[in-house]
């Protein structure tokens, strides 16, 4: 079965799925985007991954093409037309196709959206999260909005490059006092000594991550005492724990940090834990 997109109206085929070389996206990044996660086959905090588009769109000064009730629509049909049980769909939308200039285009230019869908396997991310990740640190040196879900993402991709050649998963980015920010495609927490999460709070050093958002949910109705706050890599080291997560990692247990072992060099039960409940809290929209 061909894969089906949706590109500005039309679903077609993704192999015939293009647009305009002329289009803001290509040409300077100027774009959002959103990844939602499929669990089985309906699509999980989809309402909040919506609000943050929004919010995304609004800081740009960016019109979205949709509105959510259409936008809604859109990504269930690609769902269904894509036969997607477990998985993610992907929504993005640039200012659209102009002559080339800094300055936005003139006024009424219509906006570009696109988005697919694509399966994954669950079997493999479980196994994944049962063995652990590792992860490297290295310097933040995005701009100072990343707390917009852009297109912009070159940095993220350079820091994912080079934890892929050092065999790592991810890499943790640290800012000039020496706080880890969040991961290259990730929120970054710990577990301290005394089992509190910590997490860097929502301000625009960081991507207020949905996932994140409903973990904050989680561990407050499980009874877990989590601290907003920046933390150091020595912290991290000292931690009994580390983990990610995202729309397509979940939580994602860190077992080593820049080759040192973080806690017992296994996934610890916190983040096993709440990986194992997460889909009983976080809503799904069939």
């Amino acid at each position: 079965m061909s894969r089906i997109a949706y590109v500005n109206g039309r679903y077609i085929r993704h192999a015939d799925a293009g647009v305009s070389i002329d289009d803001r996206a290509f040409l300077f990044a100027d774009g959002i985007y959103e990844v939602i996660e499929v669990f089985g086959g309906e699509l999980i905090d989809e309402t909040g991954h919506l609000a943050r588009l929004e919010r995304s769109a609004r800081e740009l000064r960016l019109n979205l093409p949709a509105g959510e009730g259409a936008l809604r629509l859109i990504l269930r049909e690609l769902v269904a037309r894509n036969r997607v049980t477990d998985g993610h769909v992907y929504l993005q939308v640039t200012r659209g196709a102009a002559r080339r200039d800094h300055v936005f285009p003139r006024a009424g230019t219509p906006a570009t959206l696109v988005a697919f869908a694509h399966r994954g396997d669950r079997a493999a991310a479980e196994a994944k999260a049962q063995a652990g990740i590792k992860v490297i640190s290295m310097p933040d040196i995005r701009w100072k909005r990343p707390d917009i879900k852009t297109t912009s993402l070159l940095p993220n991709v350079l820091a994912k490059q080079q934890a892929r050649e050092a065999g790592a998963y991810e890499a943790w980015l640290i800012d000039s006092k020496g706080y880890v920010t969040e991961g290259a495609s990730s929120n970054a927490w710990i577990v301290d000594e005394e089992g509190a999460l910590v997490t860097h709070p929502a301000d625009s050093a960081i991507l207020s991550g949905i996932t994140r958002a409903r973990l904050l949910q989680i561990a407050a109705a499980k009874g877990l005492r989590v601290i907003e706050r920046a933390f150091t890599l020595d912290e991290a080291f000292a931690a009994r724990e580390a983990f990610i997560s995202g729309a397509t990692t979940l939580v994602m247990p860190v077992v080593a940090l820049d080759g040192r072992k973080i806690g017992s060099g296994a996934p610890g039960s916190v983040a096993l834990g709440l990986r194992a409940v997460f889909h009983d809290f976080a809503p799904a929209s069939p």
